[in-house]
């Protein structure tokens, strides 16, 4: 049995979503897969809404409503979830371009969606990388992530 959604979402990237990306298996027979590789019905329906969030939040990452200069202060259940280096990275990410304040929010909004009280950096980089594949005009944020995700000398890339 798998722990949380967010595995359950890590392993539908790496099985589904990355190596095809153009194939989409429809809703019946990919749940019969996860359930075949062990997930329960109530992770898989967790993580297709989580799916289907992401896939509502779309058109709103075009709109940027945060004026030039403004500063995010986190709520707190944002600070009680997400761990303190989870929330430097987020801040890094923004810092370096590779999120602007949208993309962040919608970043924010998908970790607070998953079913874990306690969320680290390696959580936090999955929801970047899959929140930037699925954004229109984010190919070069997604590739740099994508080499700082699996760099195998596990050095970061700048």
């Amino acid at each position: 049995m798998k722990e949380n959604v967010l595995d359950l979402l890590m392993y539908l990237f790496e099985n589904y979503i990355y190596d095809e990306p153009e194939a989409e298996p429809d809703r019946d027979s990919l749940s019969e897969s996860l359930e075949q590789a062990g997930f329960s019905h109530g992770e898989i329906d967790r993580a297709f809404g989580w799916l289907d969030g992401l896939a509502e939040q779309r058109k709103l990452a075009d709109v940027d409503p945060t004026p030039a200069g403004s500063v995010r202060v986190f709520c707190a259940d944002e600070l009680r979830r997400i761990d303190v280096d989870a929330h430097g990275f987020l801040i890094d990410l923004e810092n370096v371009g590779v999120l602007d304040p949208a993309r962040r929010e919608l970043v924010l909004d998908r970790l607070m969606a998953l079913d874990a009280d306690e969320i680290g950096l390696e959580d936090l980089k999955w929801v970047v990388l899959m929140v930037l594949f699925n954004q229109p005009g984010q190919e070069a944020n997604y590739a740099w992530m994508e080499d700082l995700m699996f760099d195998e000398d596990g050095q970061y890339r700048h």
